[in-house]
């Protein structure tokens, strides 16, 4: 979501706040602000819309400074304008930028109005500066406002604030929402993701729950949720800064798409011992874990749900035991049955998705035998504070819309279902020779390409579409209607083909196209039925089809072939095509591919 970045030096900061806020516009915005501090002033200079568009005002501002901070945000409460752009300011003395939501804003905003305090814009952070800015008068140091202050915020919140009459420290906090302290030579950094630093340092201190920090140019001191001093440790980044770049691409999201067979052998490499599974990838204890699980929870958001719904069908089928999926939002908010000897499995890309993140919190009071994630950033939040991870290791995802991040988690789920029933003594050879063959049949898919991009263009026309798909291919016509809607604005839906009679056939007519996802499979037979069904009330039909399934095009189907594939890795194989079709529509439909409206690529607020 919105990206914080934040330095204090002995050079001037503005190409440091503005590189790193390029380097966060994948995570989506719609304006941007810095604020700076120049010898005793403070300035700051807003945008709405693109990076770009701060940069250039910054320059005609012909401002800088050696301590700043800069964000890019994404509405929440107020709309798009400068007003409501960060950083908010508080009687020109104090500057605070903020990722987050803070929930009791209105009550807070109400004292601090009744206090002679006047509000410039709409949002919830600025009822934050404002309140630091008044118990700034009665502690002796920004820190200790800090602290006060955030004893009276209810939401989440990573923020970062300084003050112009003492410019040679800021002061961060975290709470529910990530920051990390990038550390450099007589100078330090603060960012909401390390990815905006990596250009400036490789050294990085990640703040836990809780944490308040006050940091120099040549120091960082850390204190937890009680105020004590504490010590966390110093992690060298590893990651590569230039991976970002689009290439021979028109898009991130196509270059992406392409990256899936080489993701999906970075996933694989050193995770597989001749025919087994090496279990030492999910964590020291998984052996002891998976020996004794019985029951598995999976908790997850947006497409990695999806993935997690695939599992159900694998570990259910191939490990023998039972499994639960739910929606990371509804798991929060109801009361839970926890199963004997229960495995809890988060799912998410950023490992900061905030819901997801809360769930696993309230589920380490639930009584879980123990908890796992499966994430592409080795440094987030679900990373540590769950017993096991299984790190994906799909790179850099800069596209919105999610694809190589979603391939390589259901890859992962596949070999922890394959893991599971190795220590339980089933024999998982199967599974793992399957895995071994996907790269080739992903690259396999990607041929498809020209001929989705050809049948692309009889969507043109289209304001919405219905996906089908049975067993294991359900949660993949799901995943395939949410690629569509997301960047193409096609309004979709995603059905279990057998429930076609029990509503949604009310809906067929010749302007709805229903795409079809249909390996051979047992269940094939009962899909083409389904499939008649939509064909007698003059649907136009888009299959994607195992070549043996003899689906023929005509005047009321279009069948896309794709290479056979064993059924345990459909779901991956026919991922790609799906992905494939959303992105040539959206290109044809002229919307922004990369970056569609209102979403964000990492979700840290509720």
């Amino acid at each position: 979501m919105c990206g914080i970045v934040g330095a204090v030096t002995e050079r001037p900061v503005n190409k440091i706040l503005i590189e790193g806020l390029k380097r966060l516009e994948y995570r989506g915005y719609d304006s941007a602000g810095v604020a700076l501090a120049q010898e005793g002033e403070l300035h700051t200079v807003k945008a709405v819309g693109k990076v770009a568009n701060l940069e250039s005002k910054l320059e005609l501002a012909a401002v800088k400074g050696t301590t700043g901070i800069a964000h890019t945000r994404w509405a929440t409460h107020g709309g798009v304008t400068e007003a409501n752009a960060h950083p908010h300011v508080s009687k020109g003395q104090l500057a605070l930028v903020h990722n987050g939501i803070i929930e009791n804003h209105s009550s807070l905003r109400e004292a601090l109005k009744g206090d002679g305090y006047e509000f410039v814009s709409e949002t919830d952070t600025e009822v934050m500066v404002h309140l630091i800015h008044q118990l700034r008068e009665q502690h002796d140091s920004l820190l200790a406002s800090v602290q006060a202050a955030v004893k009276q915020f209810e939401g989440a919140y990573g923020t970062v604030v300084f003050d112009k009459a003492n410019p040679d420290e800021i002061i961060v906090a975290r709470s529910g929402s990530p920051l990390v302290i990038g550390l450099g030579l007589g100078e330090n950094f603060i960012a909401s993701d390390q990815l905006a630093l990596l250009a400036v340092t490789r050294r990085f201190i990640f703040l836990e729950e809780g944490d308040v920090a006050r940091v120099t140019r040549e120091s960082v001191e850390i204190y937890n949720r009680t105020g004590e001093r504490v010590e966390r440790n110093i992690i060298e980044s590893t990651a590569n800064q230039d991976n970002t770049g689009k290439g021979e691409y028109r898009h991130y999201m196509l270059k992406e798409i392409y990256e899936q067979p080489m993701a999906v052998r970075n996933t694989l490499e050193d995770r597989l011992d001749g025919s087994r599974v090496a279990v030492k990838a999910f964590g020291e204890r998984a052996t002891e874990i998976f020996k004794d699980v019985k029951h598995v929870q999976i908790i997850a958001c947006g497409t990695s749900y999806h993935s997690g719904m695939v599992a159900r069908y694998w570990l259910e089928q191939f490990a023998g035991i039972s499994c639960n999926v739910e929606i990371a939002s509804e798991f929060r908010y109801r009361q839970s049955y926890v199963h004997e000897n229960s495995l809890l499995v988060t799912i998410s890309q950023s490992g900061e998705t905030a819901d997801t993140l809360a769930a696993l919190r309230l589920a380490k009071e639930q009584g879980y035998m123990a908890s796992m994630t499966i994430c592409n950033v080795a440094s987030s939040s679900l990373v540590r504070e769950s017993d096991l991870a299984f790190m994906t290791k799909a790179g850099a995802e800069i596209g919105v819309a999610s694809t190589k991040a979603f391939t390589t988690q259901l890859v992962g789920l596949l070999m922890l279902t394959a893991a599971i029933a190795q220590e339980k003594g089933l024999n998982a050879e199967h599974i793992v020779n399957a895995v071994k063959s996907l790269p080739m049949k992903l690259e396999e898919a990607l041929q498809l390409a020209n001929g989705i991009e050809t049948l692309a263009e009889e969507f043109a026309d289209k304001h919405h579409s219905l996906f089908l798909g049975r067993g294991s291919q359900y949660p993949i016509a799901m995943e395939g209607a949410l690629k569509l809607k997301e960047i193409s604005y096609i309004h979709a839906e995603a059905y279990a083909a057998g429930e076609l009679k029990h509503g949604p056939l009310a809906l067929i007519d010749a302007d709805m196209p229903i795409i079809v996802v249909a390996p051979n499979n047992e269940l094939l037979e009962k899909l083409k039925s389904n499939v008649e069904e939509v064909r007698a009330r003059g649907g136009i039909i888009y299959v994607f089809a195992d070549k043996a399934s003899h689906f023929e095009s005509d005047n009321t189907m279009r069948v896309v072939r794709v290479n056979h594939v064993e059924d345990i890795i459909a779901p991956v194989v026919y991922t790609i095509p799906l992905q494939l079709l959303s992105y040539y529509v959206a290109v044809i439909k002229g919307t922004d591919v990369d970056q569609p409206r209102n979403l964000a690529k990492s979700v840290t607020v509720e």
